[in-house]
């Protein structure tokens, strides 16, 4: 487990969630919302970054094309993808240019909810949080964890992927332990929905006593 973590008391319970694709860390951030938490999703960030920063609409088009966005300004994502997953070239020049840009409004976004008051669980959803190295701005971090087949079956009801495109975006993430070695927790999802969300409740509830408890001492 890597214990480097955030030791903030300003009221804030900074939660990561880390897991391979499928493996429900959505789930788990709906059921922390529902019950109020704030969530940092860092693929609908990215979304704001690549469709509303003019540097990085003008880079992409350069790169791609200028009909890469369409008539409305939305970016034809499958198309990018494409290229950056056969492309390491690609994938790194467009990391190092909508990356930062990501972090920098995901940290803006907590100020502002410390600016506001919020003083609660604020769920952070980011496929690449271990690569960021933003698992040290966190409180605590969760890995999730579920079988392959289940896993391939629900990246295939929710993001259209066939089996040997959810296999092949799986492979090229970290292995399944090397999360769970990151993680103050971990989650198995291999029952439904409903125990999966009671348990994840569960363990919120004693990592966020723990780093309540911890900053008392500093």
């Amino acid at each position: 487990m890597s214990t480097e973590r955030r030791h903030a008391a300003d009221g804030l319970f900074v939660l990561g969630l880390v897991g391979p694709a499928g493996s429900g860390k959505s789930t788990v951030a709906r059921a922390l919302v529902e019950d109020g938490a704030r969530l940092l999703d860092a693929d609908r960030i990215g979304h704001g970054v690549t469709e509303e920063d003019a540097v990085v609409r003008d880079a992409l088009r350069a790169e791609y094309g200028a009909d890469v966005y369409d008539p409305a300004g939305r970016l034809d994502r499958a198309r990018v993808a494409a290229v950056v997953f056969r492309d390491r070239a690609a994938r790194a020049r467009l990391d190092a240019l909508v990356h930062p840009r990501i972090l920098e409004r995901m940290r803006a976004q907590l100020e502002i909810w410390k600016r506001e008051g919020f003083r609660g669980v604020v769920v952070v959803d980011a496929a690449l949080m271990l690569d960021w190295g933003f698992e040290r701005e966190c409180d605590a971090v969760i890995a999730v964890s579920a079988p392959e087949d289940a896993a391939l079956a629900r990246l295939a009801a929710s993001r259209g992927w066939s089996l040997e495109e959810g296999r092949a975006r799986r492979a090229a993430q970290r292995a399944p332990n090397a999360f769970a070695d990151a993680a103050d927790a971990v989650l198995d999802n291999s029952r439904d929905p409903e125990t999966l969300a009671r348990e994840a409740r569960r363990v919120v509830a004693r990592l966020r006593d723990a780093a309540e408890r911890r900053s008392t001492r500093l």
